[in-house]
């Protein structure tokens, strides 16, 4: 009877044990880290490069079986080592180093999701800063219709192509920042999502309005978040902890954005500042006209992180928990900047700053456009993002002429390019309205040096200096962001007409340098005032 008693103690105790051996830990075989999440998810991580081999969701391979595999930049050759860690014991932590770079991959108990932070502390040589998960076409096929690149022919580069009737593109499938948390592909049964949650983003350069490749869909299923990169870059890169971010695995349907990164403060990651060390700023914003009041924005910034909110309607704004420092903290007017000042940051704190719009209102003849930092409105503006100028979905780029009064601004094209020619503006000008008058033109990205030069009734303005902008195609990759100018021309007495005569502004992109049609001298228009 004791030997019975003891055997079914001992049977017991092995059932157990069965849930912690079969369920949730980390299994090593060869060279492969194996990872059962319990969650539905079991994946597996090469210890010699740090690639992620397989991603088995509820049974489903996910992974491409190919040769490429899901890591950072395309590979980073790192050595990795782990560790079962945090509260009970309820996470696995996979370090992967590669010289100034480590990258973290965590399992947590149950959740269906790889969870991942980058931190650097030099820009890395391995190429462009991003996560690239290489999934299954056949598994996933549902990716951005727009970045669906399959059969295509090439156009531009290697990164934009022809497919049917439409142009296709990687850089199609971006989102601004500030409205791109969650992003993912789709099949039967299985949905695989990338996560960037709360400040996931604050390592990122760029600002608010930023936005970079999300998928690409050829010969497998890429799905992205990409940290830095040189794709219109406006500012220089950030260093330090990258995320936390999250590939995030569900049966279709896409994830919440508000997912718990708290847990990794208990995980000893490099970097990593917990709510409790991090400040906020509250205030409310004014002087922005009531039309743009759902459009405004608050963004913080300085060499090491950046942030953002949207305001309420009224303009009250409490921003996300910062790392405490002193940042330029700038207000938007959509995506204009109107207003900047220092506001610092403590740990721990909540600081007060009101700010208030700057920006110059005069009393204008005429307008073309908000002054709000973006083409909207403008002819062609509406697909530019994704589909490439010479799409046969856009209406021609010109030469234009725009008759104030007679056309609404969606005749108005929202870029001009060197290779097509001028943009004219014709007008008349009451009694009273001639003598000396300023013309501006903001525009908010340039390429190859491209700026406007203005004739205004055969009399030649004066030709402004190259802007500065990033050295990366733009407008033909879908995107208008780049660094905002404003060109002033002051036009002088006994130039312009009044009464029945027409005006006639012809606008020309000047540049030293030169190219084919849509990779030509180019830049984007914001708005025209006359006053």
């Amino acid at each position: 009877m004791l030997l019975k008693n003891l055997l079914n103690l001992v049977l017991f105790a092995g059932l157990l044990l069965i849930p912690t051996v079969l369920g949730f830990g980390l299994t090593e075989s060869g060279n492969s880290f194996i990872v059962d999440t319990e969650g539905g998810l079991i994946f597996t991580v090469d210890k010699t490069n740090g690639d992620i081999t397989s991603m088995k969701f509820n049974g489903i391979e996910a992974q491409d079986s190919g040769s490429k595999k899901s890591h950072i930049a395309s590979g980073i050759g790192a050595t990795c080592s782990w560790v079962r860690t945090g509260n009970s014991n309820n996470y696995i932590k996979i370090t992967c180093t590669a010289g100034t770079l480590t990258h973290y991959i965590v399992a947590r108990y149950k959740d269906p999701a790889i969870h991942m932070a980058t931190y650097i502390s030099a820009e890395p040589s391995v190429g462009e800063l991003r996560f690239i998960a290489r999934l299954s076409k056949s598994t996933l096929p549902n990716g951005y219709a727009v970045s669906s690149i399959s059969g295509g022919t090439a156009i531009e580069g290697s990164d934009v192509f022809k497919v049917g009737s439409q142009t296709r593109s990687k850089f199609y499938s971006s989102r601004q920042f500030i409205d791109d948390q969650v992003h993912g592909v789709t099949g039967s049964g299985i949905g695989v999502y990338m996560v960037i949650p709360g400040t996931g983003y604050e390592s990122s350069s760029g600002g608010p309005f930023m936005r970079d490749i999300n998928n690409q869909g050829g010969d497998q299923q890429e799905l992205y978040f990409y940290m830095n990169s040189g794709h219109t870059q406006t500012e220089s890169y950030r260093m330090g902890l990258h995320g936390p971010y999250a590939l995030w695995f569900t049966t279709g349907a896409a994830p919440s954005a508000s997912i718990d990164t708290a847990f990794w403060a208990g995980l000893s990651v490099t970097g990593f500042i917990p709510q409790a060390s991090r400040g906020r700023v509250t205030g409310k914003a004014s002087g922005i006209p009531s039309n743009f009041a759902s459009l405004q924005v608050v963004g913080f910034s300085n060499s090491a992180a950046q942030y953002w909110v949207r305001t309420d309607s009224s303009g009250s704004f409490t921003s996300p928990y910062m790392k405490p420092g002193t940042y330029t903290m700038t207000l938007y007017k959509v995506e204009l900047a109107v207003a900047s000042q220092s506001v610092t940051v403590s740990a721990g704190g909540v600081t007060t700053s009101n700010i208030a719009s700057k920006e110059a209102t005069p009393s204008v003849i005429w307008q073309i456009g908000d002054f709000d930092g973006t083409p909207r409105g403008f002819l062609n503006a509406d697909i530019i993002e994704t589909a490439h100028p010479s799409d046969s979905r856009m209406h021609s780029w010109g030469p234009v002429t725009y008759t104030i009064g007679q056309q609404d601004i969606g005749y108005f094209p929202m870029a001009a390019f060197k290779g097509v020619g001028p943009v004219t503006v014709r007008f008349a000008l009451a009694s009273g309205q001639g003598g000396a008058r300023t013309l501006q033109i903001a525009t908010t990205l340039a390429f190859a040096g491209g700026r406007p030069q203005v004739v205004v009734n055969g009399w030649t303005g004066p030709a402004p200096a190259a802007p500065s902008q990033p050295d990366s195609r733009g407008v033909t990759r879908g995107t208008w962001r780049g660094n905002n100018n404003l060109y002033t021309v002051n036009i002088p007495d006994g130039v312009l007409y009044t009464g029945s005569t027409v005006n006639v502004i012809t606008i020309n992109v000047i540049s030293g340098s030169s190219g084919d049609l849509y990779l030509s001298p180019n830049f984007v228009f914001d708005a025209l005032r006359l006053y």
